[in-house]
């Protein structure tokens, strides 16, 4: 018997994102399922009423992927649909809550590329997140310290959110994690004072990095911005650069569209590989890490 390839999309939101059903339909998934307002409490009989019904060879043919827009509930969701297998009854799953683990990698992997034309990685580096208490700066900030750099989050309504997320971080992934206070113009230029690498992913639309403050950070190397809604979040970063050099400095820009170029591979390259592969796997932004370097080289 053929099985057709299920994936059970669970989201705590009130609608799972169309982005994520159309990527699983090209990807390979016959059948895309939603269920929404899933809180952490429905994970385990959800995972369990889908592994049940199509014996051991059918298990393979079925995932579930974990979206909605908060990191550490992905997370969780993620350790409880773990903890849910029967093995063999056991699925894969995938955790990309509002795109944010793939986006998080594909703009690092960039960043890492650019900085290995300047003879460089990003060990001992630091590293200044703007858009601190959103999803993707969350594991790009982890990404980053394990890559042995040192990460800041920043945090547009003060120090207190993001320093419960940098706290959250060591305790989760063992890493350590700064946070600075970016609720002002001035706050902002004392976080980038000497910043080597600018990662921004603020809200759509909004501009936190200006001219004049970059040209304050002498060690920066190189700027990446998520942001593809007008004005770019980092001033002087446009959609499309890719390595270009930023006027007026000595660093490299990296725009949205190159980032999404290698987001888009990486989270197609993921869920297919939920298809094809012959042993369950449980993927988040490390996995998602790993392949973003394979596609950028």
């Amino acid at each position: 018997m053929d099985y057709r390839h299920i994936l059970h999309l669970l989201s705590p939101l009130a609608n799972v994102s169309p982005f994520d059903v159309n990527m699983a339909v090209d990807a390979g998934f016959d059948v895309v399922v939603p269920y929404t307002r899933v809180e952490l409490k429905d994970v385990v009989p959800l995972i369990q009423d889908a592994i049940f019904s199509r014996g051991p060879k059918g298990v393979k043919a079925t995932g579930a992927f974990i979206g909605g827009k908060n990191a550490e509930l992905a997370l969780d969701m993620l350790d409880c649909a773990r903890k849910a297998m029967v093995p063999p009854f056991e699925i894969s799953v995938f955790a990309d809550p509002a795109g944010s683990f793939t986006t998080a990698a594909a703009m690092v992997a960039k960043v890492e590329k650019a900085l290995a034309q300047k003879q460089g990685d990003l060990a001992g580096r630091k590293v200044v997140i703007f858009g601190g208490t959103g999803v993707v700066g969350f594991a790009a900030a982890v990404i980053t310290a394990l890559q042995k750099a040192t990460p800041v989050l920043v945090g547009y309504d003060g120090a207190e959110r993001v320093k419960l997320l940098a706290e959250s971080a060591r305790k989760r992934f063992g890493v350590e994690i700064g946070y600075a206070d970016g609720s002002s113009e001035a706050a902002n230029g004392r976080a980038l004072a000497d910043a080597e690498i600018v990662l921004s992913a603020p809200k759509a639309g909004i501009r936190v990095v200006s001219k004049a403050q970059l040209a304050k950070a002498p060690k920066l190397l190189v700027a990446a911005d998520v942001n593809a809604v007008p004005p770019s979040s980092i001033e002087g970063v446009e959609v499309q650069d890719d390595g270009k050099p930023i006027p007026g400095t000595q660093a490299l820009g990296i725009g949205a569209l190159a980032i999404g170029n290698v987001k888009y591979k990486v989270q197609a390259g993921l869920l297919k590989r939920m298809t094809e592969t012959p042993k369950p796997i449980y993927l988040d932004f490390r996995d998602a890490f790993d392949l973003a370097r394979q596609i950028v080289g």
